[in-house]
């Protein structure tokens, strides 16, 4: 049975990706701050990742066993609030990174300090990495953070291959905040992503499921929009 990895399962994409996995007949494990009542049938460690002295031993309680992984999905995070970087502080932007980047760094650290075989890894990244539509501010700047944490990974992953990839519209609790609250006069991107075609997590997730087979074809460390392939 194949081994898969997860973070941020509480909602959204996440949930729905562990969901598709179970039923795949995969082996999941998975971090998130609470786990679904109707996700059963994982191993689950319980971990606010906004504590970051707290990731590595909760990957390590999570992963003690395990010695393969055939895919690590590294799908947390947050969108910190849409508005003008000079009204943004230090302190959100860093609340914002530490999820969205961070973390991540903590969790790669911990799968080569365990010496776990891991087929491939996939960062949830984001278009906004490079459109950095105005009000994106510390969500634009963490996930273009990202790719680059995920390129310079690749180097010291050569076993492994990783990918940051951009998942497309999916309609989670975050998406749903943009477009139900934030001013689209004043953030005109907002406008715009009304207008686009969006996916439920659960379609996102199948489409995903199929895609990540396909980026071993691109360089390891790569950055990839799923709408773009």
């Amino acid at each position: 049975m194949k081994n898969v990895f997860i973070t941020g399962i509480g909602s959204g994409l996440g949930k729905a990706l562990a969901k598709l996995y179970v039923d795949k007949g995969y082996t999941v494990y998975a971090l998130s701050r609470h786990l679904p009542p109707d996700l059963k049938d994982i191993n689950f460690v319980q971990a606010d990742l906004s504590q970051l002295e707290n990731v590595k031993c909760a990957v390590e309680k999570l992963l003690k066993d395990v010695k393969e992984l055939e895919i690590g999905i590294l799908n947390a995070g947050v969108l910190g609030e849409i508005k003008d970087m000079h009204e943004t502080s230090l302190k959100e932007l860093k609340d914002v990174f530490d999820i969205n980047l961070w973390v991540n760094k903590l969790i790669l650290d911990t799968f080569l300090d365990l010496n776990i075989n891991i087929k491939q890894i996939v960062a949830i990244s984001s278009g906004a990495a490079v459109n950095c539509n105005r009000g994106w501010s510390g969500y634009s700047l963490s996930k273009a953070s990202l790719n680059c944490l995920i390129k310079l990974y690749s180097h010291e992953m050569p076993q492994t291959h990783l990918t940051a990839l951009a998942p497309g519209l999916v309609l989670t609790p975050m998406l749903n905040h943009i477009l139900e609250e934030v001013d689209e006069q004043k953030f005109p991107s907002v406008k715009r992503l009304k207008a686009s075609p969006k996916m439920s997590p659960e379609e996102a997730a199948q489409l995903l499921y199929e895609t990540f087979p396909k980026l071993l074809q691109y360089e390891s460390g790569s950055f990839l929009d799923v709408r773009k392939m």
